[in-house]
């Protein structure tokens, strides 16, 4: 086994500590894969509102209780807690960043009462990420790398290299910045840059539009390394302004930096073999035992299964990037087949008010459910023959990587991870249908070509069933692609 290293995950959510999506559940399974290779890999994320403390096993550690930092001019306290997160046979040691400024409410981003980004979410994440390089004094435990994740953590690498840059604990320590969603970028105004210690030449090195400051810009900028969540996501990102976000500039510069290392899923909560929460559990062979899911889950909502109607599912945010536009518009023509669609998820008001129409005037075709719900989540993914993932764009995407290892084909736009991971049916190792273009109608025929093939040809269809079903996307895939990226930044100088 290689030499392990150590490294500090610095992320902004973690379960079962905080979620809003995708990056909470890579905090926790990636380090857990780490540390199965021989690494020391410890998570640090602040402590949102109170937790059920007792419930998670937080302790406090007498030597990092009532701790002090001082941020523009102001002294701030606070406490670091520890916990750890445990797997099948792995665990991870858990660090909470605890404090009664910014971190008292119960919010991620979002303020619970208001619904709305909480208005200081700069100094938040300001403090969070001057508090992981000052705590690395009384933590007695010095990483090899650092490994940043999105805006809310970009500003470490940055902080390191200039402000921190003759401090004896930091000296040394290399870092990685992770893009989960380029999307999301932690853009203020030139006020929030003045509150980060950094001198104005730095401004003008890494060329913010005038009056703004941006986290991610900045990360990107000095981090030794950035990663994205696919390869196809860091190639389009690079080289396309459509995914590039305003980024061209300091994403050519840093172009040589980039790679992209695709996300995993956690095979003893994702897997229809293991599944705890379907009915009955299967493998690739025993596929009559995924159309008992399927009878299954139409049974609770009181639909008939029918041989040759395909059940297509749904399963996302309700937002225009997923591409649900796209469903929006293909709908009424979709329709008109002889089939069944669960839609699970909840998003903006606008799709909200389509789809309980749509329920009232498609009631023995369409299933929907406006809420989160993981079981059921798990009950469609062993239940369904066809997922639907038009994404306009997709960094990497997991819900289609739980819909091939659950042998359920994805018809999917050719785009980030979903043209990573999907094979189109017309090789001999097809797992899942492709389009190309950003279009209802291109979308509507990949649907039709899906369901013309699962209704004339089942013996094709069931091993595209098998080939998704043998794909390995566990997290030991992905962490032994970091761990090569570690040695890289390390034995730099």
């Amino acid at each position: 086994m290689a030499k392990g290293y150590n490294v500090l995950f610095v992320t902004s959510e973690v379960l079962p500590y905080s979620k809003t999506g995708g990056l909470a559940d890579i905090s926790n399974s990636l380090p857990q894969a780490m540390n199965s290779l021989g690494n020391e890999v410890r998570i640090i994320t602040p402590k949102y509102g109170p937790l059920d403390e007792r419930r998670l096993q937080i302790h406090e550690i007498k030597r990092l209780k009532d701790l002090t930092m001082t941020m523009n001019d102001k002294s701030y306290k606070f406490s670091i807690k520890s916990s750890f997160i445990h797997g099948k046979n792995t665990k991870a040691q858990m660090y909470l960043l605890e404090n009664n400024d910014f971190f008292k409410n119960k919010g991620i981003y979002l303020n619970s009462r208001t619904k709305k980004d909480f208005d200081n979410n700069d100094d938040r994440f300001l403090f969070f990420c001057k508090t992981v390089i000052e705590i690395l004094e009384v933590l007695q435990w010095k990483p090899d790398v650092i490994h940043c994740n999105d805006w809310q953590t970009a500003l470490i690498p940055a902080l390191l290299k200039t402000v921190y840059k003759d401090n004896t604990h930091t000296k040394g320590i290399k870092t990685a910045l992770t893009i989960h969603n380029l999307g999301y970028q932690g853009d203020f105004p030139y006020s929030t840059f003045k509150k980060t210690g950094l001198s104005d030449s730095v401004y003008n090195e890494i060329g913010f539009p005038k009056g703004r400051f941006n986290f991610l810009k900045a990360g990107i900028h000095y981090a030794d390394k950035v990663t994205t969540v696919s390869e196809k996501y860091a190639e389009e990102i690079r080289t396309d302004k459509e995914f590039s976000c305003g980024m061209e500039d300091v994403l050519s510069r840093r172009k040589k930096d980039i790679s992209g290392i695709l996300n995993g899923i956690d095979r003893t909560v994702w897997h229809p073999t293991f599944d705890k929460i379907i009915t009955y559990r299967y493998t690739s062979q025993e596929i009559p035992l995924k159309w008992e899911n399927k009878r299954e889950l139409l049974s609770k909502f009181k639909f008939e299964m029918k041989e040759g109607v395909p059940l297509l599912g749904f399963i996302s945010r309700l937002v225009e990037s997923k591409g649900f536009e796209l469903l929006k518009k293909a709908l009424p023509e979709l329709m008109k087949e002889n089939l069944q669609l669960i839609i699970l998820g909840t998003g903006e008001e606008e799709y909200h008010k389509f789809l309980i129409q749509a329920k009232k005037k498609y009631p023995n075709k369409l299933i929907v459910v406006l809420d989160f719900d993981e079981e059921l989540a798990h009950h469609i993914q062993a239940g369904c023959d066809i997922m639907l993932a038009p994404s306009k764009y997709e960094p990497c995407g997991l819900t289609h990587l739980y819909s091939l290892t659950y042998g359920t084909i994805p018809v999917a736009r050719n785009t980030g991870g979903l043209a990573d991971t999907i094979t189109d049916h017309k090789k001999p190792d097809g797992n899942g249908f492709l389009f190309n273009k950003f279009d209802a109608g291109e979308f509507l025929k990949a649907i039709n070509t899906a369901i013309g093939l699962y209704r004339k040809n089942r013996p094709k269809w069931n091993q595209m069933i098998r080939n998704g079903m043998s794909e390995d996307f566990s997290w030991k895939v992905s962490a032994t692609k970091y761990m090569t990226m570690y040695k890289k930044l390390i034995s730099s100088k």
